[in-house]
């Protein structure tokens, strides 16, 4: 095959923030999914992963300038037993985002930044800004809930969805909504977090709602959440289940489209009843009372997947310092984080 040059005048082209794997369990289970076992040499996955050798001569350059590259994290690769491993079809990606950046990022202006979509948590936010603090890598995002955020990314104007959609088939979180919204697309759903999201009420409320079956009370007025938001579908999901109306829930029209503002509309009084995450109802002094815990998760394009802006998002959120940071604003399980768990 012929070599792609990146360097004029011996000097090296600008190039896109590259990136080392440093989270190789799931890199090896991404590449394993696109096709084989890259460990067997008579695997055809072993055919895409190019020594450094190897890599030098596919870009036209020499080795010294590879590992000029590997040092400044501007190549995709990682290491295995000791030496450097490129998938050739990252490299491929890699050169085509230098050439001309995704749609998305065009839209950025900036290959420093990704967009997002999709639902929200008060400990995202933390955790978004606490890459802010880590070198001005940026990942901006737009609550629009996560149905909208997966039909954003299938459309290309987002980079990442977050969303934690319930199927109440199969009982697994955003699985079927990520396959079937994305069918076709190369993609990677990976976990962030796992938390507890139920019944936010005012101290008056606290004895007379326990399930859906009490939003009729005529003492409660509830705040809903916008179509499309995962919070939305399991409110729909659980009266539907239990065969109770919508019009018989008192507010059940009014609609916010975070839950810090479902937490905000009962303090303030305008609603008195609503259903959001554990992490809203600690910090507005709300009583709580556990509906589920939720797989909140993040769906992106696998090329994605392996960019600096991400590997420095999952090693935020592995991070010891920043779990201790959001400790107090609930029981929220950080086991699986940054673990692939679905990929096409």
């Amino acid at each position: 095959m012929a070599g792609r040059s990146l360097f004029v005048n011996s000097d090296i082209w600008p190039v896109n923030p590259g990136f080392n794997l440093p989270f190789y369990p799931e890199c090896v289970s991404l590449m394993r999914s696109l096709g084989g076992d890259k460990d067997n040499p008579e695997d055809p996955l072993s055919a895409d992963m190019m020594s450094t050798r190897e890599v030098a001569e596919y870009l036209g350059i020499n080795e010294k300038q590879v590992y000029a590259l590997i040092k400044d994290k501007k190549i995709p690769c990682t290491r295995v037993t000791g030496k450097w491993l490129f998938p050739r079809h990252l490299i491929d990606s890699w050169i085509d985002r230098d050439a001309g950046m995704t749609e998305s990022s065009r839209a950025a202006g900036d290959p420093g930044i990704l967009l997002a979509a999709g639902s929200n948590d008060p400990i995202l936010d933390v955790l978004l800004n606490r890459m802010k603090q880590g070198g001005g890598r940026y990942i901006f995002s737009c609550s629009t809930g996560s149905s909208r955020g997966l039909q954003l990314l299938a459309d290309g104007d987002a980079d990442i969805a977050w969303c934690h959609l319930h199927d109440p088939d199969t009982g697994v979180f955003n699985i079927a909504h990520a396959s079937s919204a994305l069918a076709g697309k190369k993609i990677a759903l990976v976990r962030l977090f796992h938390r507890e999201t139920g019944f936010v009420l005012s101290s008056a409320l606290a004895e007379t709602v326990r399930g859906f079956g009490d939003l009729g009370d005529p003492a409660v007025d509830f705040v809903n959440r916008q179509p499309g938001s995962g919070t939305r579908i399991l409110i729909d999901q659980r009266l539907a289940m239990e065969g109770i109306s919508p019009e018989s829930v008192r507010g059940y029209e009014r609609e916010v489209y975070t839950h810090l503002e479902v937490a905000l509309s009962i303090v303030s009084g305008e609603a008195n009843t609503g259903v959001a995450s554990v992490a809203v109802a600690k910090l507005m002094g709300l009583h709580f009372i556990p509906l589920i815990k939720e797989s909140f998760d993040m769906v992106l394009m696998q090329e994605t997947f392996f960019s600096k802006e991400i590997q420095d998002f999952i090693e935020t959120l592995r991070s010891p310092r920043f779990r201790k940071l959001v400790e107090p604003m609930g029981e929220y399980d950080f086991r699986e984080s940054g673990k692939i768990l679905y990929s096409s």
